[in-house]
C-alpha cells in the first residue's frame, strides 16, 4: 500500500484507487486531520470507512453534491464537561467527561460510555463515528454517539464509583433523554456504573424513562444484553461460513480478550460445536490444547469478576499453556475472534493466521485490526467481518432493551436471543448484497458494512435537506 501525501499522519491511500477516487479520499482525509490534530484513531476510523465509500458515492454522484461525507465526519455535537467528586478521604478529585453526538440522521443518539485513563476526545469520535455504521446496520431506528471519562474505576470503593457517577450524571443529564441520546455502557461502565447513573438521572428529572440501557432486570433491562455482543460476533461468523457452504461446528477458535465480549464468544461457539482454544488479556494469554470446557469457562468468568490477572488459570488447570507478554494469533486455527481492544492484531500477526490456515476472522471488539492487517485479510480472500457488522450485536439489543422500556414489556430469554440471532442474519446479508464480488463467490464484508451503512443514513439525511 502507497503512503499518502497527507501531513502528520499515517493513513494509507489505497493502491487501487486511482484519479478521482484517489483525489477525493486525499481531500476528505486532509480535511479530518486539519480538522482534528492528534486523533489518529479517528483518522483511521475514517479512513476504513471511506476505502469503501468513496468510489461508490462517486459513482452516486447526488451524495457528493450534497456533501453527505462531509457532513457525516462532522459530529453533530460534542460535549466536554468537568466531573468533580470526592473520594473517600474527603479529597476533591477532578475528571473530564464527554459526550460526542454523531449522528441522529435514523434516530435517537445511542452508543456506550467508557470509563477508562486512557480515554481522549479522539476515542470518543473514533467511537462515535463507527457506530454511525453499525447502528444502521442493525436495521433498528437508531442514530449514533459515544461518551464517558478519563475516570479509573479499578481500585475504587463502591461509594468512590457511586458519587462519581452521580457527579457524571448530573451534568450529561441535561444532554440525553430517550428520544434524544441513550447512552449504554462500555468498557469500565457495567451493571453497577449503569445503576448509578441511572438512579441518578431519574432523581433529577422524576420520571422512569428508558434513558439509559444495560439497566438491571428488575428496573427495566434486557436479558441477553451481557452476551450479545459476544453471541452476536460468533452468529455473524456462523453466516459467513455458512455462505461459503461451512460450519462452524469442529472448528478451532482463537479468541483474544477475557472480558464479557471474549467470554461470551467463546461459549457461544463452544454451543454451536466448535473449538476455542485461546483467551487471553493485556499480560499474555493462556491456549488449552484440548479446548475449554463450561466449567473452565467459568472458572475465567468467576476470575475476572474479581479482577484477576489469566495467568491465574493454569495454576487452576495444568493441562493449559500461558505465554506470557504475547498475544494468541501464533495459535494455528480456522477462526480467529479478536475481543479485546483496537489494534491489537497487525500485518505480520494476520499473515501468520492466513499461513496457519485461518478461514475467518470476527472483530469482537472495536477496530482490533490495523489496516495493513485487514489488507492481508482481504487479500488472501478469507471471510473477514468488520467490527461495525460482528460485533453490532451489543447495541442491537440495547435498542430492544429500548423498545421493551417503550412498550412496558420484558421479552424472555429466547424471545430476545431469537431477535438477535434474525438481526446478525439481516446484517450478513446487507453485507453479502453490498459486498460480493460478481462472477465470485468472494463477498468483501469491508465494503459491504461500511456501503450499506452508509446507504441508509445518507438516504435520511438526503431526505432532511441541509441541515
Amino acid at each position: 500500500m502507497k503512503q499518502t501525501v497527507i501531513s502528520n499522519s499515517t493513513v494509507q491511500v489505497p493502491p487501487t484507487f486511482e484519479g478521482e477516487d484517489r483525489d477525493y479520499f486525499i481531500a476528505l482525509m486532509e480535511h479530518v486531520v486539519q480538522k482534528n490534530p492528534g486523533e489518529p484513531e479517528f483518522h483511521q476510523a475514517v479512513a476504513e470507512v471511506l476505502v469503501s465509500v468513496v468510489p461508490y458515492v462517486n459513482q452516486h454522484t447526488k451524495y457528493k453534491a450534497a456533501k453527505i461525507l462531509e457532513r457525516l465526519i462532522e459530529p453533530d455535537r460534542t460535549v466536554i464537561f468537568r466531573v468533580s467528586w470526592e473520594d473517600d478521604q474527603r479529597c476533591v478529585q477532578v475528571n473530564r467527561g464527554y459526550r460526542v453526538q454523531f449522528s441522529n440522521a435514523i434516530g435517537p443518539y445511542k452508543g456506550g460510555l467508557r470509563f477508562h485513563p486512557s480515554v481522549s476526545l479522539g476515542t470518543f469520535k473514533f467511537l462515535g463515528f463507527e457506530q454511525i455504521f453499525k447502528n444502521s446496520l442493525t436495521t433498528l431506528p437508531i442514530g449514533a454517539g459515544k461518551g464517558g471519562s478519563d475516570f479509573d474505576p479499578k481500585g475504587k470503593s463502591d461509594h468512590e464509583i457511586m458519587r462519581f457517577c452521580q457527579s457524571f450524571m448530573t451534568e450529561l443529564a441535561r444532554h440525553i433523554g430517550k428520544d434524544v441520546d441513550v447512552p449504554a455502557g462500555d468498557i469500565g461502565v457495567g451493571a453497577r456504573e449503569v445503576s448509578y447513573l441511572f438512579g441518578q438521572y431519574k432523581r433529577l428529572n422524576n420520571r422512569f424513562t428508558g434513558v439509559l440501557t444495560g439497566k438491571g432486570i428488575e428496573f427495566g433491562g434486557s436479558l441477553i444484553r451481557t452476551e450479545a455482543t459476544g453471541y452476536g460476533c460468533v452468529y455473524f461468523v456462523q453466516n459467513m461460513l455458512q455462505h461459503s457452504n461451512q460450519s462452524i461446528d469442529g472448528k478451532t477458535v482463537v479468541i483474544s480478550g477475557s472480558g464479557n465480549v471474549a467470554q461470551y464468544a467463546a461459549e457461544k461457539a463452544m454451543q454451536l460445536g466448535a473449538n476455542v482454544v485461546t483467551l487471553s488479556d493485556s499480560s499474555g494469554f493462556i491456549y488449552e490444547p484440548a479446548g475449554f470446557t463450561q466449567e473452565k469457562l467459568e472458572f475465567v468468568k468467576a476470575l475476572k469478576l474479581k479482577g484477576g490477572r489469566i495467568k491465574a488459570y493454569v495454576d487452576q488447570f495444568p493441562s493449559a499453556q500461558y505465554h506470557d507478554g504475547q498475544r494468541p494469533w501464533s495459535i494455528p486455527c480456522d477462526v480467529a475472534l479478536p475481543c479485546a481492544t483496537q489494534n491489537e492484531l497487525d500485518e505480520s500477526e494476520a499473515q501468520l493466521l492466513v499461513k496457519n490456515g485461518c478461514i475467518a476472522v470476527g472483530e469482537g471488539a472495536n477496530m482490533p485490526v490495523t489496516p495493513e492487517g485487514i489488507h492481508v485479510f482481504l487479500a488472501a480472500k478469507i471471510a473477514y467481518g468488520p467490527g461495525k457488522a460482528a460485533n453490532a450485536g451489543g447495541v442491537a439489543i440495547s435498542a430492544l432493551e429500548m423498545a421493551q422500556n417503550s412498550m412496558r414489556l420484558h421479552w424472555t430469554r429466547d424471545e430476545v436471543e431469537t431477535r438477535l440471532h434474525s438481526i446478525m442474519m439481516s446484517i450478513h446479508q446487507q453485507c453479502v448484497a453490498f459486498g460480493s464480488t460478481p462472477g465470485t463467490p468472494y463477498v468483501n464484508y469491508v465494503d459491504g458494512a461500511n456501503i450499506a451503512g452508509f446507504r441508509k443514513v445518507a438516504d435520511a439525511m438526503m431526505a432532511f435537506g441541509i441541515l
